[in-house]
C-alpha cells in the first residue's frame, strides 16, 4: 500500500470532527488532528492513520479517541490517510496502554512503540519530483550543469530517489544540489510512505484442469513429450505427489514450485510445460506460521494434580488471580493444559506467558501437540512479518491461544478468559530498556482485570511479592503442589568445598573431587549432566600478573570479558571489543593471566577432564541465530551430547529424563550481589537448576561448588523449606522497608558530563524531597556501574507507601519535576530514566 502527499494547501478545509492520535514519539499525551470529510467514514478507534508531525515527519499513529473539541494550544492538522479497513488495535488495548503509561511513568507513544510489531509501522523514503509550475524559460534563477542533468532525468521518470540522483551525477553528496533546486522552485521533495508488512507469496504449480479431468488428454501429453526426459520427470513427480484422478481437489491446491523442482530438474523444462498448457503457474499468499496439528495422547491427571485443579477453579470464584506453588517436576504443565482446554471450549481466548520462549522450546512443542493450529507463538526470534501474522491471527480468531514472551501482553485480544504466567518469579519478565519498563507478570494481572479474566501464576519458587499477596495480602488464591509427578523423587544435594579441596591439593582446573566423581559416575551409566555457570565467555577478565593491569571498556566502567574462541576482549554492556594484546599495555610484561571462569572455559576444562564425553555449550554466544537453541536442545534430548554447560538458559523449563547430575560451578557467585533480592534470587536459581535433575525414576544428584558450605541459604535449599526461607527474608525486608511492604521507584540520571549528571541528580533529589507524600528518598549515589556507553549514571531510590493515592500523586509530581528540570538550559541534555518496581 502506498500513499503520496505533497503540500498542506492540498488538504480540504477544516472540519468540526477531531481525533486524538497516539503517536510513536515521546510526548506526554495524545495529539489532536482534524478529520477531513473524505476520511470521516473510515475513522474507527484503533485504526492506523498517517499524520504529519512537525514540518517534515510523516508518522503512523493510532486513533485513540474521536470528538468535536478543537485543541486550544495549536491548530489541528488534518489526517493524511487511514491505513486499516479493520482496526489493528481494539479499545481494551488502548485502555491498557493508558494504564501502563501512567503506572510506569512513561509516554503513551513509548507504549505504542513497544506494543506494535515494527511490521505494522510505516517506513518512508524521500522522493524528488518536478514542480509542475516550473518553466525553465521563465525562471529567474540560472541553472548549473548538474542541476540541468537532474531536471533532464524527469523526461524518463516521474519521480527520483536520492540514490537515483547520486547515480545520475556520479557523486555521493547530493543534498546541496537538491536544496538549490528546491530554492529555485524547480523540484518538490516528498515522502513516499509504504507499509512494512508484506505477505508471503508462494509460486504454485498445477496441471491444467482440462488435462486433470481427462485421462486420454494426459496420455496425449505423454506422447507429445516422449523422449524429453526432463519434462517427463517433472510430470511424473507431480503425479506421484498429487494423484489427480483419485482426488481432483488435490490438483486445485497443486504443489509449490520449490518442492516440485528437485535437485537436477530443469526450470526451463517446467517453463516449457507451462507454455504448452500442461501446467498452470499461479501465486498464492501463504502463512508463515506453521499450523500443523500433531495428535497427542490423552492427558491423565494424577490425584494430586486433580485436587490442585479443583482448588484453582474454586479460588477463581473468589480471586481474580491465583498462585500455583508447585515444586519442580510436580506437573504444573498438565494442569495448565486442562485449564486452557476448558477456557477455549467456552469460546474465550488464552494467553500463556513464558520467561524466554527461545529457552522453553520443550513446553511449546508439547502444547503444539495438543492445540495445533489454534495456537500461535509470539517472540523476538520471529521476523517482523511473522509477528504481524500472529497479530492479525489474534484479530481474525485464527489464534485463540497464544504462547509468548512478555511482549505478547500487547496482542489485540478482545475476549481473554485466562492468562497463565509460568515461572512467574523470573527476572526475564521485567523490561529494562527502552520504556515502558514494565513487569509482564504485574501487567498481565492488570490486563486480565480489564478483560474480566482470570490469572494463574505458576512457580516452584514464587516471587516474594506474589507469595505475600497469596498468604498475607489476601489478594491471590494459593494452591500448593508439594510432590513430584509420578515416581520421580527430589534430587539429593551435595556441597563441594572448594577451599577445602584446594588445601588438600584435590582441585583440578577449578573442579572439586566430588564434582568430578559424580560426573564420571553418570557418564559410566550413560546418563547426562548439566553444568550451570551464570557467566558466559572464557574468563571474566585478563590481568597482568606483574602490574595488575586489566582490560577496561573505553565506554563503560567495567572490565572486558575474555572470549578465547574469537581471541577478543568484549564488553557485555555496550558491545565494544578489541583484540587480546600480546603484552601488557601498561608495563610490557608477557605474563597475562585469565582470571575466573566463564562457560567457554568450563567447556574446555571439562573436555580435558573427560576427553571421551561429548560436550555442548548453551549461552548467548552459541544461540544467536534463530534455531541455535533448538539445535542444541534437540542434540541433548536425542542423547548426542553427554554434558551441557550453560548460563541461566538451562535453568528454565527443561525436562530431560536422562539428566541425573546437575553441577553448579560457583554457588558463591550467585549469592554475592549487592541487592536486597540477592538471597531470593540465589534460592530461586539454585532450586530451579537443581530441579532439572532426576525427573524420572532415577534419583538425581546436585553438586554445588562453594567456598562457604556453612552458608544458611544452602541448608534451606537442601531442606526445600521455601516457607521458612521466605519468613526469614520477609522479616529483614519489613525491618528495612523493602517490597512487598513498600513500592520502589528507581530514577537514574544520565549525562555524558560527570558534573552535569551529578548536579542534575542532586536537583532532582531536592525537588522529590518536597513532594508531600509518605516516602523515603535515598541517594543520589553513583550507580554500581558508573558509566555505560559514555553516559555517567547516578541513582536515586524512592520507597513509597503502598496506598494508591500516595503512588499516583508522587508519580504525577515526579513527571512535572522532570519536565521542569529538562526545561533548564543546563539540564536539557540530561536524561532521567524512571523505573517503577525495579527488578
Amino acid at each position: 500500500m502506498e500513499s503520496l502527499f505533497e503540500h498542506q494547501e492540498l488538504f480540504p478545509e477544516e472540519e468540526n470532527a477531531f481525533a486524538d492520535i497516539i503517536l510513536p514519539v515521546p510526548i506526554p499525551r495524545m495529539f489532536t488532528y482534524r478529520i477531513p470529510s473524505s476520511l470521516s467514514e473510515q475513522i474507527k478507534i484503533g485504526s492506523r492513520v498517517i499524520v504529519q508531525f512537525g514540518k517534515k515527519k510523516v508518522l503512523t499513529g493510532i486513533i485513540g479517541k474521536v470528538h468535536s473539541k478543537a485543541p486550544q494550544a495549536y491548530d489541528a492538522k488534518p489526517l493524511l490517510d487511514v491505513l486499516d479497513d479493520t482496526p489493528s488495535v481494539n479499545p481494551l488495548q488502548i485502555r491498557f496502554w493508558v494504564w501502563m503509561a501512567e503506572y510506569y511513568c512513561c509516554h503513551i507513544g513509548e507504549v505504542m512503540l513497544a506494543a506494535l510489531p515494527s511490521g505494522l509501522r510505516l517506513s518512508s523514503e524521500s522522493k524528488v519530483q518536478l514542480n509542475p509550475n516550473f518553466n525553465p524559460e521563465e525562471s529567474p534563477y540560472p541553472l548549473d550543469e548538474r542541476e540541468i542533468k537532474i531536471l533532464d532525468a524527469f523526461e524518463n521518470s516521474s519521480e527520483l530517489s536520492y540514490e537515483d540522483c547520486e547515480k545520475i551525477l556520479g557523486i555521493k553528496t547530493i543534498h546541496p544540489i537538491l536544496k538549490s533546486l528546491v530554492t529555485k522552485e524547480a523540484i518538490l521533495i516528498f515522502e513516499r510512505v509504504q507499509d512494512k508488512y508484506s505477505p508471503k507469496v508462494e509460486t504454485r504449480i498445477r496441471i491444467h484442469p482440462n488435462i486433470a479431468k481427462d485421462k486420454k488428454a494426459l496420455e496425449a501429453v505423454f506422447e507429445n513429450i516422449s523422449g524429453k526426459a526432463k519434462q517427463e520427470s517433472i510430470l511424473l513427480k507431480y503425479l506421484r505427489d498429487v494423484p489427480v484422478f483419485n482426488n481432483p481437489q488435490l490438483n486445485e491446491k497443486g504443489l509449490d514450485k520449490a518442492s516440485l523442482l528437485e535437485e537436477g530438474d530443469s526450470e526451463s523444462s517446467l517453463k516449457t510445460l507451462i507454455k504448452n498448457g500442461v501446467f498452470e503457474s499461479y501465486k498464492q499468499v501463504v502463512n508463515r506460521i506453521d499450523e500443523t496439528a500433531v495428535t497427542a495422547g490423552k492427558i491423565v491427571l494424577s490425584e494430586k494434580q486433580g485436587i490442585a485443579l479443583s482448588e484453582i477453579k474454586n479460588h477463581f470464584n473468589s480471586f481474580q488471580a491465583t498462585l500455583l506453588h508447585g515444586i519442580t517436576g510436580s506437573g504444573k504443565t498438565e494442569i495448565y493444559i486442562q485449564l486452557i482446554k476448558e477456557v477455549l471450549d467456552s469460546g474465550s481466548q488464552v494467553l500463556m506467558l513464558l520467561p524466554e520462549i527461545a529457552l522453553t522450546t520443550q513446553i511449546v512443542s508439547r502444547l503444539k501437540q495438543v492445540f495445533g493450529g489454534q495456537m500461535g507463538v509470539y517472540h523476538s526470534k520471529y521476523s517482523d512479518n511473522e509477528r504481524v501474522e500472529v497479530w492479525n491471527g489474534v484479530i481474525s480468531g485464527r489464534f485463540p491461544f497464544v504462547v509468548g514472551v512478555r511482549s505478547s501482553i500487547f496482542l489485540p485480544f478482545d475476549s481473554l478468559g485466562l492468562i497463565i504466567v509460568d515461572e512467574e518469579h523470573e527476572s526475564s519478565y521485567k523490561q529494562f530498556d527502552p520504556a515502558p519498563r514494565f513487569h509482564a507478570r504485574d501487567a498481565a494481572v492488570m490486563l486480565s482485570y480489564f478483560h474480566q479474566a482470570k490469572t494463574l501464576l505458576g512457580s516452584a519458587t514464587p516471587s516474594f511479592e506474589s507469595y505475600h499477596n497469596a498468604t498475607e495480602g489476601g489478594k491471590y488464591g494459593l494452591v500448593e503442589l508439594p510432590e513430584r509427578y509420578g515416581k520421580a523423587n527430589l534430587p539429593e544435594f551435595h556441597l563441594a568445598d572448594l577451599a577445602g579441596d584446594k588445601r588438600k591439593n584435590l582441585l583440578k582446573v577449578d573442579t572439586t573431587r566430588l564434582m568430578r566423581e559424580r560426573i564420571q559416575e553418570a557418564l559410566d551409566r550413560q546418563e547426562q549432566v548439566l553444568i550451570f555457570q551464570n557467566r558466559r565467555g572464557y574468563s571474566p577478565y585478563i590481568q597482568c600478573e606483574d602490574c595488575g593491569w586489566t582490560g577496561q571498556c573505553i565506554q563503560c566502567d567495567v572490565s572486558l570479558t575474555y572470549h578465547q574462541f574469537s581471541e577478543e576482549l568484549r564488553c557485555h554492556y555496550c558491545g565494544y571489543k578489541e583484540k587480546v594484546p600480546p603484552a601488557c599495555p601498561a608495563c610490557g610484561s608477557s605474563q597475562l593471566a585469565t582470571m575466573g571462569m566463564g562457560t567457554e572455559r568450563i567447556e574446555e576444562s571439562l573436555s580435558l577432564l573427560f576427553p571421551e564425553a561429548r560436550i555442548g555449550r548453551m549461552d548467548l554466544d552459541t544461540t544467536r541465530n534463530k534455531y541455535g537453541y533448538q539445535k542444541l536442545l534437540d542434540e541433548f534430548g536425542a542423547g548426542h551430547l553427554d554434558i551441557l554447560v550453560g548460563t541461566q538458559m538451562i535453568t528454565k523449563g527443561l525436562d530431560f529424563g536422562n539428566v541425573t547430575v546437575v553441577g553448579i560451578w560457583d554457588g558463591d557467585r550467585i549469592l554475592n550481589f549487592p541487592d536486597f533480592r540477592s538471597g531470593e534470587r540465589a534460592y530461586q536459581q539454585i532450586t530451579q537448576v537443581a530441579g532439572r535433575a532426576g525427573r524420572r525414576e532415577t534419583k538425581g544428584n546436585v553438586i554445588v561448588q562453594t567456598r562457604r558450605p556453612d552458608e544458611a541459604i544452602y541448608q534451606q535449599v537442601i531442606k526445600g523449606d521455601y516457607f521458612e526461607f521466605y519468613r526469614q527474608e520477609l522479616h529483614e525486608r519489613k525491618k528495612f522497608y523493602y517490597p512487598p511492604f513498600v513500592k520502589l521507584i528507581k530514577i537514574t540520571t544520565r549525562n555524558s558530563d560527570y558534573k552535569t549528571a551529578e548536579k542534575a541528580a542532586m536537583a532532582l533529589h531536592q525537588y522529590m524531597a518536597g513532594i508531600a507524600v509518605k516516602k523515603i528518598v535515598l541517594g543520589p549515589e553513583k550507580a554500581m556501574i558508573g558509566r555505560i556507553k559514555n553516559q555517567y549514571q547516578f541513582e536515586s531510590i524512592i520507597k513509597l507507601d503502598r496506598s494508591g493515592s500516595s503512588q499516583s500523586e508522587f508519580k504525577q509530581k515526579l513527571g512535572e519535576i522532570i519536565i521542569q528540570l529538562n526545561g533548564k538550559p543546563e539540564f536539557r541534555s540530561v536524561r532521567f530514566v524512571v523505573d517503577v518496581d525495579p527488578n
